[in-house]
């Protein structure tokens, strides 16, 4: 039997464990003796996590796609998405891990548009390159510090997650510069909505034209906010999402393409195993040999 990818939570080494947790990648290194991982193989996170390069150059995978990254380069992974960092020689960094619990209780203080911008994994890269200018880098060396620092629960609270918000906030101002067009447009809004569509009903068709009689717009209305938004048609964002979600599958747990097959929606394995190795160029079960 095939090994599935691991399946990470969050638990925090620090002892006032609020939900969030701030290491280096030199940190991450020393406990792969203590964790029952390679962090170096892809592994999926039941947490969201943000990792900000400082020096050296290497890549991250996120998704199974691989991004170089090196100095001032910013790497963001939303709950459920599938990573694996590379130790390179001479690469240093931060990440921080938090949990949906933790941003949730910070929504409040945060603008809408800067969750979308960032933790939406179809919307957008998962890399940023952080201009030096920002002081994004001094912000999260101060919260490493301020984490680990040996004040009270009560104050190491109030500190980190003020500091926690300026940081999202000077991350949310990078992407609203790249993504401005985006922000408070109807089309937008009306993509998400698609989105949270596909997600629930992903198993029922792959249809764009059902997705667009559920809208109650047009299938050429789908397509045109499709193609603004995120610069595909409807039907390729459908067979992406479609893909990423057999991909996770596959990797993530000991099942058999022919049952993942009827997870998916495919009433024969054989279709499934034909649009698998249409969209990706392996098969199923080439595909997660290749990632186990």
């Amino acid at each position: 039997m095939q090994q599935e990818i691991p399946h990470i939570t969050f638990k925090s080494r620090h002892p006032a464990d609020h939900g969030i947790e701030i290491i280096t990648l030199s940190n991450l290194q020393k406990r792969k003796a203590q964790i029952n991982h390679d962090t170096e193989k892809a592994h999926q996170v039941a947490f969201n996590m943000l990792v900000l390069y400082t020096q050296g150059t290497s890549s991250h995978l996120v998704d199974f796609v691989r991004y170089p990254v090196a100095a001032n380069t910013l790497i963001y992974l939303s709950r459920g998405q599938v990573n694996a960092f590379k130790y390179t020689e001479g690469v240093e960094g931060f990440i921080i891990l938090f949990t949906d619990e933790y941003l949730k209780r910070q929504l409040h203080n945060l603008p809408e548009s800067g969750i979308i911008r960032l933790f939406d994994a179809q919307l957008f890269s998962p890399k940023i390159v952080v201009k030096e200018a920002s002081n994004i880098m001094a912000y999260v060396q101060l919260l490493y510090k301020e984490f680990w620092n040996g004040k009270s629960l009560l104050d190491k609270i109030g500190i980190c997650d003020s500091l926690f918000r300026i940081l999202f906030l000077k991350l949310e101002a990078l992407q609203q510069f790249k993504y401005g067009h985006l922000e408070h447009d109807d089309k937008l809004v009306l993509f998400l909505t698609f989105k949270n569509l596909l997600q629930k009903n992903f198993t029922e068709s792959r249809n764009a034209a059902y997705y667009a009689s559920k809208l109650h717009i047009s299938y050429k209305h789908l397509n045109v906010v499709c193609k603004t938004v995120m610069n595909t048609t409807a039907k390729d964002f459908i067979d992406a999402f479609v893909i990423l979600e057999a991909k996770r599958r596959l990797v993530n747990s000991t099942v058999k393409s022919n049952e993942l097959a009827f997870q998916m929606g495919f009433q024969e394995p054989t279709n499934f195993v034909k649009y698998f190795k249409n969209k990706t160029g392996f098969t199923p079960n080439s595909f997660k040999k290749a990632h186990s």
